[in-house]
């Protein structure tokens, strides 16, 4: 006696279809899983087991092989113990096993025969649906997820014997359904606005700067100044996420576990600011069972920095291949695993580790060595990859107390969604460029050409910061963003000008060098 059902299972945030096979012999009673499981595959047994007598139904005291294949591919989790059960099941004749064609099936066994939800659901039900299935048995508290793919039968399920009597005909389980309409309607409520920041004129047109070409922001300034507040507001001004956007992103928090039972979806620009104590692979991901990491969280979003020099060396300096290629790649022994991290850097930092150097407020404490040390905790190279440097003073108390309202984040919002429509335009042809910020050399030169004065400009700040080529570069891109603010098809010597204000930490640190 032999049965084959379909199951699923994930690799990055990929999902493929594995086959469960079982074979019933009369011989003596065993139970057998082959095709490399894991740990908590092998212990499916148990479940398994335990599930199909606490449900009332008949355990075959037979020889029972299970085969996962692919064999290939090592099996992690215990989505497959609902598939091994009705396996069994079917192959044993007390379910028909043609009521499980075109049908994929995931889920962890309660020692009772209750459905616990598992992790994947998303990028499972998008492979179901690209490998032409029509139906999928999922955990209750995944079929919210699930359910966002069109076309997919989505069957929410409580206990094993709930499907067992589904597929005998003796109950009916109705297949769940999701507004999208709804669901990116509700998801334009922040909890943050520009208009609470009280002053900082400076740093809100930078930020919008960097909204609107996607470019990587350091914000320099003492504490209590607005940093951590500006952070949180960048979100705010982004363009609304598309249907594609926010089925990539769910599917990362999918994978890791960390998508909320009652979210269908991650319809808005996610923000995450992870602790400087956060270690290499809790940044980038990895681990023994590698995971996404912030990075791969902040994706089609921003990822915050706060306190820049206190991370570790090594966690900063891993992250430079992520920042240029917008993905970053986890090598192990057997396998090597992409996730997707493309997102907007914004980071923070003191002008000194007491916070005061500069300020008409407070007395610095620091020496220039101190002072040289703090910024040397952040590397020339990944300077270079921040596109935008501004400072961030302490806001006077007139600003503080002024009844003004300042401009909101929806208006702000509306003048970054038009330069991205007009970048969306110049890239149309372009694979893999979607903003000023991802443009290549060749496009450098196609797109930002300077007249004389520009030149001059450039010419100038290359010679008096010391710049590097690549920062040469970012100026380009920045000031073509500054452009397409203001619908300006020439690069004009103001939007160099402007770009070149960008650079404080350049500029900063070359007058400290020559002093």
């Amino acid at each position: 006696m032999i049965s084959k059902v379909f199951s699923s299972a994930t690799i990055g945030v990929d999902a493929y279809k594995i086959e469960v096979e079982t074979h019933l012999e009369k011989a003596i009673p065993a139970f057998i899983v082959v095709g490399l499981p894991d740990g908590a595959v092998r212990e499916s047994r148990e479940r398994v087991s335990a599930a199909i007598k606490n449900s009332f139904l008949n355990f075959p005291l037979m020889k029972i092989t299970v085969n996962l294949a692919p064999a290939d591919i090592r099996k992690e989790g215990s989505a497959l113990d609902l598939p091994i059960a009705l396996g069994i099941l079917s192959a044993s004749g007390q379910i028909p096993l043609e009521k499980l064609k075109d049908t994929i099936i995931l889920g962890e066994l309660s020692l009772d025969g209750s459905i616990r939800p598992v992790r994947g659901a998303l990028p499972i039900s998008l492979n179901a649906k690209k490998d032409n299935f029509k139906r999928l048995f999922i955990p209750k508290e995944n079929a919210t997820e699930a359910a966002i793919v069109e076309g997919l039968e989505v069957i929410p399920v409580e206990n094993l014997r709930e499907v067992v009597d589904f597929l005998n005909d003796e109950t009916e389980l109705k297949p769940h359904k999701v507004d999208l309409t709804e669901i990116f309607s509700n998801s334009s409520n922040y909890a943050f606005d520009f208009s609470d920041v009280k002053g900082q004129a400076h740093a809100k047109r930078a930020l919008e700067v960097a909204a609107a070409g996607s470019h990587n922001i350091l914000m320099t300034g003492p504490p209590g100044s607005g940093k951590t507040m500006l952070a949180k507001r960048l979100a705010t001004i982004l363009p609304d996420l598309v249907l594609d956007e926010a089925l990539e992103t769910t599917k990362i928090y999918s994978v890791a576990g960390l998508l909320p039972s009652e979210k269908a979806l991650i319809a808005t620009r996610p923000f995450r600011s992870p602790h400087h104590t956060i270690s290499d692979a809790g940044l980038v991901g990895g681990s023994t069972i590698p995971k996404p990491g912030e990075i791969s969280l902040a994706h089609h979003g921003v990822l915050f920095l706060d306190e820049l020099p206190e991370f570790k060396k090594s966690v900063l300096e891993v992250m430079r291949q992520p920042l240029e290629d917008g993905k970053v790649t986890i090598s192990r022994a057997t396998l090597s695993l992409t996730y997707p991290a493309n997102f907007i850097l914004i980071a923070s930092m003191n002008p000194c580790p007491c916070g005061y150097f500069g300020s008409n407020q407070k007395e610095c404490t620091c020496s220039p060595v101190q002072i040289q040390r703090y910024f040397s905790r952040v590397s020339g190279p990944l300077l270079d990859r921040i596109d935008i440097q501004i400072e961030v003073p302490a806001v006077p108390f007139k600003e503080l107390a002024s009844k003004e309202i300042s401009e909101n984040s929806e208006s702000i919002r509306g003048k970054v969604i038009e330069a991205r429509q007009i970048q969306n335009e110049r890239f149309e042809k372009s694979k893999g460029v979607f903003a000023n910020s991802d443009m290549t050399s060749r496009q450098i030169r196609e797109f930002c050409a300077v007249d004389s004065e520009g030149e001059n400009l450039l010419k100038m700040a290359i010679n008096k910061l010391g710049l590097s080529a690549r920062a040469y570069d970012r100026i380009l891109k920045v000031a073509r963003t500054i452009a397409d603010l203001e619908k300006s098809e020439k690069l004009l010597p103001q939007h160099i000008g402007e770009a070149i204000q960008y650079r404080s930490l350049d500029r900063s640190l070359s007058f400290n060098t020559n002093n």
